[in-house]
């Protein structure tokens, strides 16, 4: 118990049936890292910081401090270079497999006859099949520590619900998801899934909230995105005061969590005497792409053109490779506060695509000043490159991934291939950042010619 008389995380998470994860010698605690990279300091400009606007609504700043934890809120403040993990956090994610394996593609180089070496990072392998985890571990814990009992949170392909599910869970906690009504429609397996663990799924736009009721009454967005399940998330936060709403993606906080991603693809290649000639990660809110490249950030500096960092997005959902670099909202109804970043605008309907985690409008802040800066290149592909990409990887590496996680194996293979032109015997290394196991509904679509 803690002293005010509210049991503990850990006391919580033996209640619910999980067992805290010991920390023992010879455990691979010692490979996980210490401290999470964090990018806002070391980006080239100042982060644009988020405002209210100037159309006289309540505080939407305001509302964001009430609602979010403490602990990430100072972390999305601090000005040091590295963020400790703490030492649960660290024994949790060698529970679940970190470091994850950087395993070479060899069976897909022979096929594309390339000089390149592709090395896959392969976040598919943890529990919940996704990179997704690395972040939701942490704020489960941290809501655990401020006595948290329930999150609320939005998910676009799904995978992030399943790891807050999965992580709320660990520590004994309630989670509550806002799911993209077509994702949520596409994906019955892994809807499943997440009910299993407990979690509370609304398929986005719903009637659970006064955001949803507002899309649904005015015939908006009736598909659902990541924007309408992020108003929903924090609508359903305003109305239930002792709910926290949690992020998986854009903010400087989890793209922080995910550096766990880079630093161990730095262990990784060193340890094989090699250095990346381009990281490549799907981007869609941008937490694996500055997960992957974060870490690298000094590296680029040095190599420039030596070192290319590559986001592959979707063609539906084109906001790096045609976006516009402005303020906009997250959310159609407009209770996010305003972010720069590249956005197609809060009124892009967005089209029916199996391609969940990287349908939004908008992404990260982040992301943004490191493509204006000229730090990252952006490519765009169609659906129907990035499942035959799929098929491409079953064939020849035995591994069926995340339709998301397709678009950046696309970007390798593109380079792979123009490497097999030049000659270059260049490194390349894609984030595998998902499983496509619960994804199974998509593949079958565009192998049958139905499509979406």
């Amino acid at each position: 118990m803690t002293g005010g008389g509210r049991p503990t995380a850990d006391a919580r998470a033996r209640a619910a049936g999980w067992r805290p994860t010991p920390v023992v010698p010879g455990s691979t605690v010692d490979e996980v890292p210490e401290a999470w990279f964090n990018l806002v300091p070391n980006l080239p400009v100042p982060l644009p910081p988020a405002q209210d606007g100037t159309d006289g609504q309540p505080s939407r700043l305001a509302l964001q401090r009430r609602i979010r934890l403490e602990a990430v809120q100072q972390q999305d403040a601090s000005t040091e270079s590295f963020l400790p993990i703490p030492q649960r956090v660290r024994a949790e994610l060698a529970a679940i497999g970190r470091p994850t394996p950087l395993l070479r593609a060899r069976a897909l180089e022979e096929h594309l006859r390339t000089p390149a070496r592709i090395y896959l990072k392969r976040e598919d392998v943890l529990p919940t099949g996704s990179f997704k985890l690395n972040s939701a571990i942490a704020q489960a814990y941290f809501a655990a520590q401020q006595g948290v009992r329930t999150l609320v949170t939005e998910t676009g392909a799904g995978q992030w619900g399943h790891a807050v599910a999965w992580a709320a869970r660990l520590f004994g906690l309630h989670a509550v998801i806002f799911w993209a009504g077509v994702s949520a429609r596409q994906k019955p397996g892994r809807n499943t899934v997440i009910k299993l663990l407990g979690g509370e799924v609304y398929p986005s736009p719903s009637d659970r909230t006064q955001v949803g009721k507002a899309l649904l009454r005015d015939g908006r967005h009736l598909l659902g995105s990541l924007g309408t399940a992020i108003g929903e998330a924090i609508s359903y936060a305003q109305d239930h005061p002792e709910t926290r709403y949690i992020s998986g993606s854009n903010l400087p906080h989890v793209l922080a969590h995910q550096s766990v991603i880079g630093q161990e693809v730095k262990t990784q290649l060193a340890a094989l005497g090699r250095t990346p000639d381009a990281l490549i990660a799907c981007v869609g809110g941008g937490s694996n792409l500055g997960g992957l490249m974060g870490p690298y950030l000094a590296d680029k500096a040095e190599r420039g053109d030596g070192l290319a960092l590559i986001g592959a997005e979707s063609a539906a959902a084109p906001r790096l490779t045609r976006g516009e670099w402005r303020y906009d909202h997250a959310d159609p109804e407009c209770v996010t506060p305003l972010t720069k970043s590249y956005t197609l605008g809060r009124d892009y309907e967005l089209p029916e695509t199996h391609v969940g985690g990287l349908r939004q409008h908008s992404g990260s802040a982040v992301v943004g000043v490191l493509r204006s800066q000229g730090l990252i290149d952006a490519v765009a592909y169609e659906e129907a490159e990035a499942f035959e990409t799929g098929a491409l990887m079953l064939r020849h590496e035995g591994v069926l991934i995340a339709p998301e996680s397709c678009h950046a194996v696309r970007a390798a293979v593109d380079r792979a291939i123009e490497a097999r032109r030049t000659g270059r015997a260049e490194t390349i290394v894609a984030c595998v950042s998902g499983s496509g196991a619960l994804d199974l509904e998509g593949y079958i679509a565009h192998s049958t010619g139905t499509g979406a």
